[in-house]
């Protein structure tokens, strides 16, 4: 199979056709242009996923940046095949650069940018448990849909922190509010506790090879407010939650996923 890895310009139609079906099952649903296009491996019902996703996340970086998008570099952490990535390509950012560890998901990404020829986006190795070793900072990161496949989700959200420069654009699997008291070093001495980490265990899906999980077994993923707070303390000053469009995805519409906009 040719490897389409630091491919410099742009595939001929043909290589394209030949890239796509020898890289299936593909996660995501690209339009390469010219009719060409991947075919989602998720349940149709599923897929709506997708197109919230790029919506909100266009709005909050569209309403932050504006006419400055092209002056500004972007750092899709967790990027998997590279969609959202090339959306933000398309949009107009001067420099986008997609960080993945799966290698598949990776070489899936570099046949994207040279299918597409999109001169202002890259790729390459990393995960965003090492991310601080990188001393780069970015205007605008995007952490979308890896938080809840992450087990150490404070170490990760300072990571994200420090590479962030300005706004950072988070989307994750949320689960239910869990608040009370317990005790704090004594009987009587008690703290109350907002939030929740709930800890899940993918090791079945893990150990199939599915690349949908994380790079451990064992994940967490957080309450809102757990979020909200974690997002705090690793540095950045203001947290919103983004209301979903009118026809927005299920999960979504439930807020039973949530995507967050946090600015420096």
């Amino acid at each position: 199979m040719q490897s389409y890895t630091r491919v410099a310009s742009r595939l001929s139609e043909e290589e394209v056709r030949r890239g796509v079906d020898e890289l299936a099952p593909w996660f995501y649903p690209f339009d390469l242009g010219d009719g060409l296009r991947t075919v989602s491996a998720v349940p149709p019902e599923v897929e709506g996923i997708f197109a919230t996703r790029q919506e909100m996340v266009e709005r909050v970086v569209g309403a932050h940046f504006g006419e400055r998008l092209g002056d500004v570099d972007c750092l899709d952490i967790g990027c998997h095949e590279g969609f959202y990535a090339l959306a933000l390509a398309r949009m107009g950012a001067r420099k986008v650069t997609g960080l993945e560890p799966r290698a598949e998901s990776l070489r899936r990404a570099e046949f994207i940018r040279a299918a597409t020829g999109a001169p202002n986006l890259e790729f390459r190795s990393g995960q965003v448990e090492t991310l601080a070793a990188e001393q780069k900072v970015y205007p605008l990161t995007l952490f979308l849909g890896v938080l809840y496949h992450v087990m150490d989700p404070m170490l990760c959200l300072r990571n994200v922190g420090a590479a962030t420069g300005e706004l950072c654009v988070i989307e994750t699997q949320v689960v239910d509010e869990v608040e009370g008291s317990t005790e704090w070093g004594a009987r009587a001495w008690t703290r109350p506790y907002h939030g929740i980490l709930a800890l899940i265990d993918e090791t079945d899906e893990y150990k199939d090879g599915n690349r949908e999980t994380g790079i451990t077994p064992l994940v967490s993923c957080p309450s809102p407010k757990a979020l909200e707070a974690m997002l705090r303390h690793s540095g950045f000053r203001r947290v919103e939650f983004i209301r979903p469009a009118e026809g927005a995805y299920e999960q979504h519409a439930r807020g039973k996923r949530v995507i967050v906009a946090a600015w420096k």
